[in-house]
């Protein structure tokens, strides 16, 4: 009998290891595929015709294509509308497209509105857990915007939109010319901290994946995090996750909870350091929209108006991902520093 239960014992531990084997594992390069070129006053680009559950939250009017940023890594843009070049960046878990509501918002006749997809998530290439660090997504992001050839812009950024997007900036620093900052963080940290429990928990190996990517999905949380549970309804749920989970590498989303800074020795931190200093050294038109009901950055405000103590505050309702929620409160913002730069580079 004892001999019977050792052998379950061992059957079982194996077991486990395999298992922890598998879910931890780095996860394989998965390359969309578009069909047909776009052109642009840039040049010819992959397009990237739209799924129906996609397809079905903007208009006809937009534009669908890849960004192929190093041999194999494809950054997905949407772009609508067209003159001045607002560059709009999302974060973790979503994609591009949680600025649709934004868009629907602003004059398309005058602005064209740039909104590309993190390598990882959304139709961007899936990449292993290890090559998500803070230097290859502000690499990747300014590729784009350099292939784009673009000479200005206006910037808004959101979650980890807010040190990648600005990041990329630090890279073409020239390009920066108003910006509407959102839920975000650009500070590095000088002590240990983290931004939220959940990220802690989820920092701990085999415990982040078990509560991300085997008990449930992330994608199916994010209305927890909202001022409005029922603005993240069932089919943007399926618009933010489905390209995702259905690549068959869906480890961007813990990797990039892990890419947050915990302290002062994180491996984001540097790269947080150069963003923080390239901020500071800033003279731009810039305003606030903060959703103050959000529970994972919402704190993070005052230290926000320290980065930008000029800058006009609009406390929203809103919670972490307040495009979802209050998008007519960010396209006037935006509109108000677009109009700002404009009028400014007219004299």
């Amino acid at each position: 009998m004892m001999k019977i239960l050792l052998i379950l014992l061992a059957v079982i531990a194996v077991a486990a290891i395999l298992f922890a084997s598998v879910i931890t594992s780095d996860g394989k390069p998965v390359v969309p595929e578009g069909k047909g070129i776009i052109t642009l006053d840039a040049g010819e680009f992959e397009a990237f015709p739209l799924p129906d559950y996609a397809a079905k939250h903007v208009t006809d009017d937009y534009k669908s294509y890849f960004v192929e940023v190093e041999p194999g890594i494809k950054v997905h843009v949407l772009e609508v509308g067209s003159g001045f070049p607002v560059f709009l960046q999302h974060g973790n878990p979503t994609s591009g497209f949680l600025y649709r509501k934004v868009a629907a918002e602003l004059p398309t006749d005058r602005l064209r509105l740039i909104m590309p997809t993190l390598v990882g998530l959304g139709f961007s290439s899936k990449i292993p857990a290890s090559r998500h660090t803070l230097e290859n997504h502000m690499r990747w992001i300014n590729s784009v915007l350099e292939q784009l050839k673009l000479k200005e812009l206006v910037y808004v950024g959101q979650d980890w939109g807010g040190p990648i997007g600005m990041g990329a900036l630090t890279l073409s620093p020239n390009l920066l010319k108003g910006a509407v900052l959102l839920n975000t963080g650009i500070k590095a940290p000088t002590e240990k901290i983290n931004v939220s429990r959940a990220h802690a928990i989820v920092k701990t190996p085999i415990v982040g994946e078990l509560m991300l990517e085997v008990f449930t999905s992330i994608f199916e949380q994010l209305h927890r995090i909202q001022g409005d549970s029922g603005s993240i309804p069932a089919d943007v749920v399926e618009l933010y996750g489905r390209p995702v989970l259905e690549s068959g590498n869906a480890k961007a989303p813990l990797a990039m909870m892990r890419m947050v800074t915990d302290g002062p020795d994180h491996p984001s931190t540097a790269a947080m350091k150069a963003i923080e200093q390239y901020v500071q050294g800033l003279d731009i038109p810039a305003e606030i929209v903060w959703g103050m009901k959000d529970p994972i950055l919402g704190h993070l405000l005052p230290t926000m108006k320290l980065n930008f103590p000029k800058a006009p505050v609009t406390e929203t309702k809103g919670g972490h991902f307040l495009q979802e929620e209050v998008p007519d409160q960010i396209a006037a913002a935006v509109l108000r520093i677009v109009n700002q730069v404009q009028n400014s580079e007219t004299y």
